[in-house]
């Protein structure tokens, strides 16, 4: 495996470092300003919370298309423009003191929008930029800036709004945001071949089909979806589940769930390690089976109530899993031809999208009708499924990545 990427990469690397960096200090600070000085409630926080992850649903397969379209990193530059703007008006308004919930709600949104470009041009863009060999590299180097902002990015969102007011988190994130854009233009992307012009939902259908026919990506495609469910029926019994049952304070529940975004960078560090010695198939089963372990992990506190053990599973749900996406995203990258790889990798988004919700409501369901307990017994069941369906897959036979579509 190589040490070193080529400094086309470096660009992309660093813009998504500030892109992510901005994004999670947004998504911090947007609960805190409505709730500390809109004086908003549960409802409202979770209205806020839909509409930004509502995108992700609606514009996903949109943004796919334009990324096989057009100049992925022209696409980058304007979606994270988008940001910028969105974050731009939420600083006036906090200056201005016009700041309400509707506002709020609308530049969320419009910002998520910016995220989901980001998202699904960033990996068809990866493979244009970096030899085949350094994919699973430059893919660790990406989600270690993702891991990163998400362990850092609340704390600090939640310090600047305490010391130095609701603006200087949006100064900041929209700071970034726009070095991100900076650094954007600096990359230089190939020219791509033109592709034959046809209707826009017989595109979107072609990627669809081509995931769904495909013998690695139907597989990953259907594990990522049984475990974000599982992830998200668990989120939704955890912290009754800490408070009620293993009698946690507020700050060891947050001690706790700290542990998943320090399991992160972890798992993007030891990633390249995993990849170098286990064959690739190998390699992709490492995280649905950490996940698994975490389950039970998380179980045993049922029996042993302790806050380390909540803490270890918190830790394995963010390293095994990182495993997962680096290679898995990479496996995917190999096998998908460039002028299709923006309609994929929205295939892949929509669907993790889709199953967040239903794994919350199946959670709020069986907690409110069995207890809590219930839901982490579950959310194990569903951690079994996903190994399964990977482990009796063809990718468990890999020994390299295949060869590289054209």
């Amino acid at each position: 495996m190589p040490s070193s990427l080529p400094r086309s990469f470096s660009h992309l690397a660093w813009a998504n470092l500030a892109a992510q960096s901005a994004e999670q200090l947004s998504l911090a600070a947007v609960p805190l300003v409505a709730v500390l000085a809109l004086g908003a409630g549960p409802g409202e926080i979770g209205f806020l919370a839909a509409v930004q992850t509502l995108p992700f649903l609606l514009v996903s397969l949109p943004m796919g298309l334009l990324a096989d379209r057009m100049s992925r990193r022209r696409l980058m530059v304007w979606a994270e423009g988008l940001r910028a703007v969105s974050l731009l008006a939420l600083l006036a308004m906090v200056l201005s003191s016009t700041l309400g919930i509707g506002g709020l709600a609308v530049l969320g949104f419009l910002g998520a929008v910016g995220t989901v470009g980001f998202s699904v041009a960033a990996p068809a863009l990866v493979p244009a930029l970096v030899p085949r060999e350094a994919l699973a590299l430059a893919n660790g180097r990406l989600e270690l800036a993702r891991s990163a902002a998400f362990t850092a990015g609340p704390a600090l969102a939640g310090a600047l709004v305490a010391w130095a007011g609701a603006s200087s988190a949006f100064v900041l994130a929209a700071v970034l945001s726009v070095a991100a854009v900076g650094l954007l233009l600096r990359l230089n992307e190939a020219p791509r071949p033109a592709a034959p012009s046809r209707h826009p939902l017989r595109e979107v259908q072609d990627g669809a089909r081509f995931v769904w026919q495909h013998a690695f990506l139907r597989p990953m495609l259907m594990t990522g979806a049984v475990f974000n469910i599982s992830w998200f029926v668990l989120q939704a019994g955890y912290v009754p589940y800490a408070v009620r049952v293993l009698g946690l304070g507020a700050q060891a529940v947050g001690f706790t769930l700290a542990m998943y975004g320090a399991g992160m960078v972890v798992g993007a560090l030891l990633t390249s390690r995993v990849t170098a010695r286990l064959p690739f198939g190998r390699a992709i089963q490492v995280g649905p089976a950490v996940a698994v372990a975490a389950a039970a992990t998380m179980a045993t506190t049922l029996v042993v109530p302790t806050a380390s053990l909540a803490a270890l599973s918190f830790f394995l749900f963010g390293a095994g899993p990182m495993v997962w996406v680096i290679t898995s995203t990479t496996l995917r990258q190999s096998v998908t031809a460039s002028a299709m790889l923006g309609r994929v990798s929205a295939v892949f988004l929509t669907v993790n999208a889709g199953a967040r919700p239903v794994g919350a409501a199946l959670g709020g369901l069986v907690g409110s009708m069995w207890g809590e307990p219930a839901c982490l017994l579950l959310a194990l069941a569903g951690f079994v499924l996903q190994a399964a369906i990977i482990f009796g897959s063809r990718i468990a036979g890999l020994h390299r990545l295949p060869v590289p579509v054209a």
